[in-house]
């Protein structure tokens, strides 16, 4: 994408930042698990996490996505921008979804309004990580660079 920056100067920092949301996700998720011992998978009841709903399946699922930012975040290459775009517009779909069945018996993750809120805003955070640790080479971040004058 010709106006994603490449090399950005603050990168580091962006990348610390999706580090620190993917360890969020691993240790709301463990905290989840251990909350809903002896629970339903998909339980609807009022076990809360860090303010959160949360039940087994959602917390399990945190683990695995704070792995994987968490993976991404250490490997690096540009691998982390992509983790972090991809699961980014996961979690704003599985936020709307969750929104939209609050107050029903489709709510299996057991969300309440504060894990939504949460869940978005993690997930445009997650997005704008990776929007900006893009890294390339220097003809790369000189197209970039003619490509945003242009505009």
């Amino acid at each position: 994408m010709a106006h994603t920056p490449v090399n950005h100067p603050a990168r580091p920092i962006y990348r610390a930042i999706g580090g620190l949301v993917g360890l969020y996700f691993v240790v709301f998720g463990v905290l989840g698990v251990i909350a809903n011992v002896g629970n339903d998978f998909f339980a609807q009841d009022d076990t809360k996490v860090l303010g959160q709903g949360a039940n087994l399946g959602f917390s399990l699922l945190s683990i695995v996505i704070g792995g994987l930012i968490l993976f991404g975040t250490v490997i690096g290459r540009n691998l982390d921008v992509t983790i972090n775009q991809w699961l980014a517009y996961a979690l704003m779909v599985i936020g709307l979804a969750s929104l939209a069945f609050l107050r029903t018996d489709a709510n299996l993750l057991n969300f309440s309004i504060a894990t939504v809120i949460v869940v978005l805003v993690l997930s445009l955070v997650l997005l704008t990580v990776g929007m900006y640790s893009k890294v390339g080479t220097d003809e790369e971040r000189e197209a970039w660079q003619k490509a945003r004058l242009v505009l």
